[in-house]
């Protein structure tokens, strides 16, 4: 792997670059520690909403200056808010590396929320809500959150609710901002062909005058977790499942070993336990695969699948004998040496992606302050041994312990 340099600015902002010297294009972002899980609940998708506002006007460019920036050199801009982080990035050919970055700090630090701008975004954004509801299969993803973290902000939609999208107003937005940036959990991440010379020389123009600024943000974990079964009626033709529970945070020890499991229960591979169960053996699915999402201070794994009503309960008896199977037989050193092959190869070509391992890099150093090596994952994932997956499968795969929310057609 080539060489990950680090440099800390003088406000706190950190910055991390990977030279990458085969490629003709940049790959920038700017990426915050706060998200949807540190909002008060009347703020509730107001990161969301701040994401799509920071394209609507700065104080030197409107919306349409913003948007034709890089797209007239053949670049992208984007953005996205998750439970715990909001991130700005930017792809492009690597000698429009300097406009992008200044596009880059303006919509992040310098937006002025126009107030004709967020009436407009409101509109916007309760059309995306209802487009995601139209979905079953992200509606259910959302609505599942608020069953395994009832009670806790982590539970919360992204996108917010009606109400609160509704009422939004630009003063929300500065007061959200003002509450939460630390530019101490702010990192400036890149993958390019430039020297890491260079990009400091281009960061510290851009990126040193932000004033320093500090948070008392505290986030507080989810407590007293109670498995719920929970089945609602959608205007849907088949009915949608999410079946999991809490798991290990970003810190565990055993979130590696977690992370494999899962792999092996229901990951990208087609030879996934529950691929070959349910659809390969007995058709029942299209799609079924699991997951798991490791956050600070806590985690959860989740199934998800969708059939036809009438062939639920097979699905369902399926699954839980996977499960079962996983608890109570040992995987063979055959089985044990093909799950880790089969994972090291999926997270080697993944590092082949740079815009994948740009934003990786600012996450990892945002959640854990470093970035681990591949060669060191390698080592992780050598280390561990059929009987710490089974352990883990005791621990979380109980039957007893699993929440589920089913979507039934009315």
């Amino acid at each position: 792997m080539q060489e990950i340099q680090e440099y800390t600015l003088s406000n706190g902002i950190r910055v991390v670059h990977r030279q990458v010297t085969h490629t003709a294009i940049s790959h920038i972002g700017i990426m915050l520690d706060m998200g949807s899980r540190d909002e008060k609940p009347h703020q509730q998708g107001l990161a969301h909403f701040w994401e799509h506002m920071a394209f609507k006007g700065t104080k030197k460019r409107t919306s349409l200056q913003i948007i034709n920036r890089l797209e007239i050199v053949g670049g992208e801009l984007n953005a996205y808010t998750t439970k715990e982080k909001i991130c700005f990035h930017a792809s492009v050919l690597t000698p429009h590396y300097e406009r992008a970055l200044e596009l880059l700090a303006d919509i992040t630090f310098n937006s002025n929320f126009p107030d004709k701008q967020v009436e407009r975004e409101r509109g916007v954004i309760l059309e995306e809500m209802a487009m995601y509801y139209d979905s079953p299969e992200d509606a259910i993803q959302d609505d599942f959150d608020d069953i395994v973290f009832a009670h806790h902000q982590l539970g919360k939609n992204t996108l917010g609710n009606q109400e609160s999208v509704s009422n939004f107003k630009r003063q929300d937005l500065l007061d959200f901002i003002n509450e939460n940036l630390d530019t101490e959990r702010v990192i400036f991440s890149s993958i390019g062909n430039l020297p890491f010379k260079k990009v400091i020389q281009l960061v510290e123009k851009f990126l040193k005058d932000i004033p320093a600024k500090s948070s008392n943000l505290i986030r507080t974990p989810p407590i007293n977790y109670t498995p719920q079964n929970l089945s609602v009626t959608r205007s849907i033709t088949q009915a949608h499942v999410a079946i999991g529970r809490t798991s290990y945070p970003l810190a565990d020890d055993k979130r590696l070993p977690f992370f494999m499991l899962v792999n092996l229960l229901g990951g990208f591979g087609m030879n996934s336990r529950l691929n070959l169960a349910v659809r390969e053996r007995n058709g029942l699915v299209y799609t079924i695969d699991a997951g798991y999402t490791p956050f600070i201070d806590t985690g959860y794994w989740g199934i998800y699948f969708a059939t036809e009503v009438k062939r639920l309960g097979k699905v369902n008896a399926l699954i839980l004998k996977e499960l079962k199977k996983l608890r109570e037989v040992t995987l063979t050193k055959t089985q044990l040496v093909n799950t880790k092959e089969q994972l090291m190869g999926q997270m080697a070509m993944s590092e082949e992606g740079n815009m994948s391992f740009m934003l990786m890099m600012a996450k990892s150093l945002l959640d854990i302050n470093r970035i681990d090596s591949l060669e060191y994952l390698f080592q992780q994932i050598q280390g561990v041994t059929a009987i710490q997956l089974q352990d883990l499968a005791n621990e979380m795969f109980q039957e007893q312990d699993l929440s589920s929310l089913t979507f039934l057609p009315e």
